[in-house]
């Protein structure tokens, strides 16, 4: 008996089981780079990284307990491993591998500035600098075309997404239970919620991507979240260096404002650190705007702000989701597979989750806190150079110009401001309903 074959139907499994995005898209090789690292990492393959000096007035004094050979190693070693990935992604990466060295030496000039004693103090740190060089040429000069294939700003600040992973452990979140979980996980989806509204139905803004990344970036975490909703919503790239903009500028006042405020309000060490971390967006400005109140303001900022960044895969899944099935249907009026939401999901936050687990339930009652600690500290160290690689080329891609074309009339700057204003006002409600101790027994 003869078997007909439909090929129409024969073509649709093989699309399915098209398993060449692994290894041709840019989420799946974040994966892939922050799982070498972390193994590297638990093997002993790399069991430092090289770390920068302070330094007053000098600042070749941050260089003078450096190994350069190290510095060289470590340039050489991140150079190879992205320069692979974007060689089997595109075919040639040569002019990737030309333009990589400034790349990494403006990140290097950045962690030198970022040293800087006085300078840290303000949180004026490798991130911030890394970003001024980025816009400092692109806004003078402008970018040159040499460089136009090393500004991988989401392959490096994915891999750091995934790396991030690591340092977010289950056993932390439990320590304040459903304290933390109240103020970060309540608070985020209304505010989300709200500003969405706000930016579509009452300031009518055309770029509904742009709203979103926006309402992500000042509801969940800034850069993290605006990366992962730009990329769920497909926004452009201009539209995400926007939002990652005014999440950065404002991430710096609050920083240095809101300790002095919550000071001067008379707010108890345990709700303010609450209040920072449920509002401020860089998990590092978190911990320097807690420690500003005291250790136990310190730990329960971060502790909220980690809770609060395991939403970034729920708000990338929910807007993968909308966006599919609501903001963007088929030619015919069909909404769009399953499959096809799946295609737009943020395949990084996979390996952001993963990494996780496995330090949470693998390494850590394996191998014991104190030499997690260890592996953490190369991971760490990594993540920190990733990040920093990724400002230096937000600022190389990013002219004023086209934000202040983008930004017309001034809408982006008040629906940010106005969703920062209730999301101050919501979190601390819910940082004194949760820590106040009227309600709950205090967790310390």
């Amino acid at each position: 008996m003869k078997m007909v074959v439909d090929s129409k139907a024969l073509s649709k499994v093989k699309t399915s089981l098209d398993l060449s995005p692994l290894w041709k898209k840019e989420d799946w090789w974040t994966i892939w780079i922050g799982t070498a690292i972390i193994f590297a990492a638990v093997l002993k393959l790399t069991s430092a990284i090289p770390a920068l000096g302070t330094w007053h007035l000098n600042p070749l004094e941050a260089l003078s307990g450096a190994n350069y050979l190290h510095l060289l190693l470590l340039g050489g070693s991140m150079a190879l491993i992205t320069f692979l990935a974007v060689t089997i992604m595109e075919g040639n990466a040569l002019k990737y591998l030309l333009g990589f060295p400034f790349i990494f030496s403006l990140a290097l000039l950045s962690f030198v500035l970022g040293n800087q004693v006085i300078l840290s103090r303000y949180q004026l740190d490798n991130v911030i600098w890394a970003l001024v060089l980025g816009l400092v040429i692109s806004n003078t000069a402008g970018r040159p075309l040499w460089l136009s294939q090393s500004t991988r700003t989401e392959l490096f600040i994915k891999t750091g997404l995934v790396l991030l992973g690591t340092e977010i452990l289950f056993s932390r979140i439990m320590v304040l239970g459903t304290y933390g979980l109240g103020v970060a996980w309540l608070v985020t989806p209304v505010v989300f919620t709200a500003m969405y509204f706000l930016g579509t139905k009452m300031l009518r803004t055309s770029s509904k991507s742009l709203v979103a990344t926006i309402s992500a970036a000042t509801s969940v975490c800034g850069v993290s979240a605006a990366i992962a909703a730009g990329s769920a919503t497909r926004a452009r790239k201009e539209e995400i260096s926007y939002a990652i903009s005014l999440s950065l500028i404002f991430t710096i006042l609050m920083m240095l404002a809101l300790p002095y405020l919550i000071r001067a309000a008379g707010i108890n060490e345990v709700v303010g650190g609450a209040l920072i971390g449920g509002t401020v967006d860089s998990t590092g400005a978190v911990v320097v705007a807690g420690s500003m109140l005291g250790e136990t303001a310190m730990e329960v900022a971060a502790v909220i702000k980690m809770i609060q960044n395991m939403l970034i895969g729920v708000v990338a899944f929910v807007l993968s989701l909308v966006w599919v099935t609501r903001v963007e249907k088929t030619s015919s009026g069909q909404r769009a597979s399953v499959l096809e939401i799946w295609e737009r999901f943020p395949k990084f936050i996979l390996g952001f989750v993963l990494a996780s687990a496995l330090f949470s339930f693998v390494l850590t009652p394996a191998l014991g806190s104190a030499e997690v600690g260890e592996i953490l500290k190369v991971t760490r160290g990594f993540r920190s150079w990733f990040f920093c690689l990724a400002f230096v080329s937000i600022g190389l891609e990013t002219n004023f110009s086209r934000l202040l074309e983008l930004g017309k009339g001034g809408k982006p700057i008040f629906f940010y401001l106005t969703g920062q204003s209730l999301n101050v006002a919501l979190t601390l409600l819910a940082a004194l309903f949760f820590f106040g101790g009227k309600y709950f027994p205090p967790p310390f």
